[in-house]
């Protein structure tokens, strides 16, 4: 089997190279798949992408033009493919659908640690010489309310760090946990959980109800000073709502580690261009804000993990077995 890998960085060669690849003959490229580069992929018979690259109707279609049976996936998310457009085109689409749950649910905590407790400016301040301590006052986590919104896997591991914390727990899951539930975690409405939580972080999927869940309405309900986190997907949040709720104190601090227009920043090296998107250059000015570039999955364990579900969907593809861990289009 042939396989186009898009989006190629270092840190992804590494890691394929670690293992046998064996029956899959792998071509890389660096440049991430998008209408301009799908015809790349051209007789290879399955394409290999990651988060932000692009498989819409125009893109698939270049695929299916050029030989292209299947898509895998090298994330859980799978908001960036046209899965109807796939269906149609006979192309098979497959995901990593757990990976480590737990990378990303300790970054998630340590974007709340730096943003209580500064951490970031302290150590700016401390390389300076500067050794005052104005500015730089937290709270402690113990007796505060969390809000936690999407109970899987990543939202279940991030309660069960909190609960060390001595920290009161909301949940909100359209599908409430099971094992959740076992455990305690008390489910309430959005409204309460917007309400009464002091924290809030997001651990669930982009769907057509998840767009913007965090806007101005929202917002408008939580408390004053409340922090928001979101290691998921950036479109739960409409960013110019939370621009606005930072420009009039309503929220006090803010952790992304995605951003709802990533596509053209993320993963790339921009150091000596001029960012052209005005909204998230506005974001950066906030002191209260603290963005990372996508990088809560990045774990050792989680990029193996990654690698290995992803070789594993295509040889038993390959070998002529049913393709594990497909996503498939559902009508209506």
């Amino acid at each position: 089997m042939k396989l186009a890998v898009f989006s190629t960085k270092k840190w992804v060669k590494e890691s394929f190279s670690r293992v046998d690849t064996a029956p899959l003959e792998i071509v890389y490229f660096e440049a991430a798949l998008n209408e301009e580069t799908a015809l790349l992929a051209r007789d290879n018979d399955a394409v290999c992408v990651f988060v932000n690259d692009v498989v819409n109707a125009a893109v698939l279609r270049e695929l299916a033009a050029g030989g292209v049976k299947t898509v895998a996936l090298r994330c859980a998310g799978f908001n960036n493919v046209d899965l109807k457009a796939a269906e149609e085109m006979g192309i098979s689409v497959c995901r990593v659908p757990a990976y480590s749950p737990y990378a990303v649910a300790e970054h998630a905590l340590g974007l709340i640690m730096s943003l209580n407790r500064k951490y970031h400016r302290a150590y700016s301040r401390v390389r300076e010489g500067n050794f005052s301590l104005d500015g730089l006052m937290g709270f402690d986590l113990h007796g505060k309310t969390v809000g936690v919104i999407g109970t899987g896997k990543i939202g279940r591991v991030f309660i069960d760090i909190l609960s060390g914390f001595g920290v009161n727990i909301l949940a909100y899951d359209a599908y409430p946990s099971p094992e959740a539930k076992a455990k305690g975690v008390q489910y309430v409405s959005l409204e309460r959980l917007y309400r009464e939580s002091d924290i809030i972080s997001l651990h669930c999927p982009l769907t057509h109800e998840t767009y913007h869940l965090i806007n101005s309405f929202a917002i408008e309900t939580m408390k004053d000073g409340v922090m928001l986190i979101n290691t998921s997907r950036g479109p739960l949040i409409d960013t110019a709502a939370v621009i606005g709720g930072l420009k009039s104190g309503k929220i006090g601090s803010v952790g992304l580690d995605v951003y709802e227009e990533e596509g053209d920043l993320f993963f790339e090296d921009l150091s000596d261009e001029v960012i052209q998107d005005d909204t998230f250059v506005r974001l950066q000015t906030f002191p209260n804000v603290l963005i990372t570039s996508h990088q809560a999955f990045f774990t050792k364990e989680a990029v193996d993990n990654i690698r290995d579900t992803t070789f594993n969907n295509l040889r038993a593809l390959a070998q002529g077995e049913e393709l594990p861990n497909k996503v498939s289009w559902e009508k209506g």
